[in-house]
């Protein structure tokens, strides 16, 4: 992302910020509250379009006029709410939306695949190591760190190269963060690229290898994580660092 420009009337939202992301790297994406981390993610996803700047993905400029183009160059985005439906189960929420269908009598009629997609839900799970006993409960009766873990599922059933995760850690017990990071790490290993929005700095430097942070809608600061401090990182949330990237 290049100079991405963002304005609703007369507030900028964003004010020419960059963002760059590796194959397989892990970016913590930080800043406080109205810093433009979740505005810069819409504009990313294709849910906002930029008023100025650019987005290259794989070396070549794109633009996104909705977040089906994005999906449909494997960036996924998994809200905070993870948008489960708890009544359904593991099978229908890995696949909701996008159900796989097979044609009976002679192609007039379309069913649902339940065989081939509650197979695929199993080569999910085991991909990702996903500790889980039945992928036909209901998602409601999973643990907090399974629901986590189905909406990744989900977003890598579909193939996806970039993950955004925002907040995936803020509500789980602490033996559940520590699994949700886990998964994170899964995820770089298969050689997808995350971008983990958070407020918690120590899940943020469990798992990132650099650490981005907005304040004001402007990019203040990139560091390795290995070569900062968290305290480091908190002046720049709270614009008291020294802003140079």
């Amino acid at each position: 992302m290049q100079g991405i420009v963002k304005r609703f009337g007369a507030v900028e939202a964003l004010r020419g910020v960059d963002l760059e992301l590796g194959a397989g790297e892990v970016l913590g994406l930080v800043g406080d509250n109205a810093a433009g981390k979740s505005t810069l993610m819409k504009v990313l996803t294709g849910v906002h379009q930029p008023d100025e700047g650019r987005i290259v993905f794989e070396g070549q400029p794109v633009h996104f006029r909705n977040p089906h183009d994005s999906r449909a160059l494997g960036i996924e985005m998994i809200y905070q709410d993870l948008a489960l439906v708890p009544s359904l189960d593991v099978v229908a929420n890995v696949f909701l939306g996008r159900e796989r269908t097979r044609r009976r009598l002679g192609g007039l009629v379309r069913q649902l695949d339940e065989r081939a997609m509650e197979a695929a839900t199993w080569e999910v799970v085991r991909r990702l190591r996903i500790n889980m006993d039945s992928v036909r409960k209901p998602v409601g009766l999973c643990s907090g760190g399974q629901q986590q873990a189905v909406a990744i599922g989900r977003a890598m059933s579909f193939n996806a190269r970039v993950i955004v995760m925002d907040e995936p850690t803020a509500a789980l017990a602490v033996r559940e963060v520590g699994k949700v990071l886990d998964l994170v790490r899964d995820l770089k290993t298969h050689g997808v690229s995350v971008i983990l929005i958070s407020h918690r700095m120590q899940d943020v430097f469990a798992v990132a290898d650099r650490v981005m942070v907005l304040y004001g809608g402007q990019n203040v600061g990139v560091r390795r994580a290995a070569e900062t401090t968290i305290d480091e990182i908190v002046r720049l949330i709270v614009g008291a660092g020294e802003r140079v990237s």
